[in-house]
């Protein structure tokens, strides 16, 4: 298991890392990174293949896989935009969480909840990580599964993971032991070069696992023989479990946390860091916002306003575990919010984020999506998600009439296409 520690990370990362920790960590290098290789340097990226392979077969990879799997592959250089642009910390935070809790993953998300109740049910007796937050995750990852072999979406792994090996200069380590990774599930034969196919950043299957995760924390859930984040979602969510209860800590039984009114003169006690029983902030002045008690009064949680004059919340230690996926707030509070939307609609936030609005429903964005398209922009159809043809069309409509190019799908977008007809 690599435990290589990219320059200047905090030990609460010293654990091999996700793709999406990665992602938040290299943030600041990659805005200083200058977009793409330069032209000269393109060619030598067949020379740094040949070079490389002494590295790959001192990790154990035979020779045989290395010849077969990296002699035919091509620079991905798109790689190096994806890297430049990270949503979860460039978007504001109310937006963020409507894009990604939008009606129609609720929806689904219930509809796959019922579908695998047997598997749901026995990952949680076997590692007490609750359905309804690794549903949340599931639909955050991959929409359910939805968007896995979607070529918009999704890309061949091994090309982006060497591309990044050689041309991104600031983290090459971690991408070269990454590609390695990938290699070695190839050579266990778990695995087709040309059925790795993921994100630009090499993250894979269901829920989105890094090679280094396929390799350490993944399970064989369904007995087949083989670790797989593709198809049955069984591997996916129970290695995903895995990984919340023993790199995240999840703790079985208690809640991530809930929406919380804080009143004025309390504000000051939301330093996200001290840690009290529900009972003990209650006794302050903080409750639920719904008005109803705490469950498990005596689990601690810290106090947290993300934004200044918006809603507030109790965390705890399942927060965390979440967020191990992925160290963005913005991502664990989409996530968390999902899964308590799957559970049920009375979680919906009561106090709104400063600027924010509803979560458009799915009919919403059908008009959207008919109204963009009558006017000329191209939607590839009208089915309520705002997919990527939708979001570009979207930009495009917003530049065209002066407003913030965003390419959300929200309800100021539809008053305003509702006005220009």
């Amino acid at each position: 298991m690599s435990r290589f520690l990219p320059n200047g990370l905090s030990q609460q990362f010293a654990l091999p890392l996700t793709r999406r920790q990665w992602l938040a960590m290299t943030l600041g290098a990659a805005a200083n990174f200058a977009f793409g290789v330069p032209v000269e340097a393109r060619s030598t990226f067949e020379a740094w293949v040949k070079a490389f392979r002494a590295r790959a077969l001192r990790s154990g990879i035979t020779a045989d896989t290395y010849a077969r799997v990296m002699y035919s592959i091509k620079p991905d250089n798109d790689v190096f935009e994806f890297n430049r642009y990270q949503p979860e910390f460039k978007v504001p935070m109310w937006q963020y969480i409507n894009r990604r809790c939008s009606e129609w993953r609720v929806t689904t998300g219930r509809e796959r909840v019922k579908e695998y109740a047997g598997l749901f049910e026995r990952i949680e007796r076997d590692y007490g990580v609750e359905r309804y937050g690794l549903a949340g995750l599931w639909g955050m990852e991959s929409s359910f599964g939805d968007v896995i072999g979607n070529p918009k979406y999704m890309r061949p792994i091994i090309p982006a993971l060497a591309t990044l090996a050689w041309g991104e200069p600031r983290r090459r380590r971690y991408w070269q032991q990454e590609l390695i990774n990938a290699l070695r599930i190839v050579d266990r034969g778990w695995s087709k070069p040309d059925e790795m196919v993921g994100s630009w950043a090499g993250a894979m299957g269901h829920t989105q696992w890094m090679p280094e995760v396929w390799l350490n924390v993944g399970v064989d859930y369904d007995k087949d023989g083989r670790i797989h984040p593709f198809g049955n979602p069984a591997d996916a969510l129970a290695g995903t479990a895995q990984y919340l209860t023993k790199r995240g800590r999840y703790q079985r039984g208690e809640h991530w946390g809930y929406e919380a009114k804080v009143p004025d003169n309390r504000t000051r006690l939301a330093d996200k860091r001290t840690w009290r029983t529900y009972a003990q902030w209650q006794k302050l002045g903080i409750a639920r916002a719904d008005g109803k008690s705490f469950p498990r009064p005596d689990d601690r949680v810290r106090l947290w306003i993300p934004v200044s004059g918006g809603p507030g919340f109790l965390i705890g230690q399942n927060f965390y575990a979440y967020r191990s996926y992925n160290p963005s707030d913005s991502y664990t509070l989409a996530l968390v919010h999902l899964g308590d939307l799957i559970r049920d609609d009375s979680f919906h936030f009561i106090q709104q984020f400063p600027g924010g609005e509803r979560i458009p429903t799915t009919e919403e964005v059908k008009e959207i999506q008919r109204r963009l398209t009558e006017k000329g922009f191209v939607t590839d159809g009208v089915d309520g998600r705002s997919g990527r043809d939708t979001v570009n069309a979207i930009r495009a409509y917003q530049k065209k009439v002066g407003m913030e190019p965003d390419g959300y799908a929200g309800l100021k977008l539809l008053e305003r296409l509702r006005q220009g007809s």
